[in-house]
């Protein structure tokens, strides 16, 4: 989910996401906030910026700076290797230009007697798991009961079940970027930074017992177990590096 978060403006690291609910959670209203500001008018073409990249701020979407920067949603999206409905996070760096692996086609000549026909590159494949640094350990104990889906907006991280009040633990060191109740899906949510790359959420939980700011280590208990935003008493788990969601049972340590 590249990202230079966090200094002595921790408190504005917080970003609004806009996602339907998570696995398991039923259903829940997507909201789009006007975030950044700036033209009402959505571009219709892009205007790239090499070498140019955002950072998101509180209250920033990935709409707001997409107006502000002269750039469709659906191309910002892209550059940065985001799908629908575009969730990003705190302190995460956007790219303002295309970069990276991506097929180019190249369209036929209109003059002359021949044509050149089209071409495709194909993308190279999908590298290695990125090793993060991070000794993780289960955040809480409990039945795996939701795995991570690649490209699935509901499914980008894992569910635990538990019981209301178990202990919810960090499960690496880090500092809390958020610690609040207005993600539409997430419940009662929090959200730790672990270095400029790797971030973790932790929701649904009855109780938040962090503030934004605050350091953590690995282990420390920073919430108890609860069902909002769910039917059931579990929590919800994901790690993004870059701000991407990546499948945490790759990372945390095999049971």
């Amino acid at each position: 989910m590249n990202a230079k978060l966090f200094g002595k403006g921790i408190r504005n690291a917080v970003a609004l996401l806009a996602i339907a609910a998570l696995a398991g959670c039923g259903t829940a209203t997507v909201v789009k906030p006007s975030g950044s500001g700036g033209s009402s008018t959505t571009p219709r073409t892009s205007v790239a910026k090499p070498g140019q990249s955002v950072v998101v701020r509180r209250g920033d979407t990935l709409y707001g700076l997409a107006r502000i920067h002269n750039i469709t949603p659906r191309d910002l999206g892209a550059w940065n290797g985001l799908a629908e409905p575009y969730t990003i996070y705190p302190g995460q760096t956007l790219r303002l230009y295309p970069g990276g692996s991506t097929a180019v086609t190249t369209r036929p000549t209109t003059g002359g007697s021949t044509a050149t026909r089209p071409t495709t590159v194909t993308p190279a494949p999908t590298p290695a798991p990125v090793s993060s640094g991070i000794g993780w350990r289960w955040p809480a104990e409990g039945a795996l009961v939701g795995r991570f889906v690649a490209g699935e907006a509901t499914k980008q991280g894992i569910d635990i079940a538990g019981s209301s009040g178990q202990a919810v633990r960090a499960a690496g060191p880090g500092v809390v970027v958020y610690s609040g109740a207005g993600l539409v899906g997430y419940g009662e949510l929090i959200i730790i930074k672990h270095n400029d790359q790797w971030l973790s959420a932790y929701g649904h939980n009855r109780k938040r017992l962090v503030n934004e700011g605050q350091s953590v280590k690995a282990g420390d208990q920073i919430a108890e177990m609860g069902r909002t935003g769910t039917s059931r008493d579990m929590l919800h788990f994901e790690i993004r590096y870059n701000g991407k969601p990546v499948d945490p049972l790759i990372y945390l340590p095999k049971k």
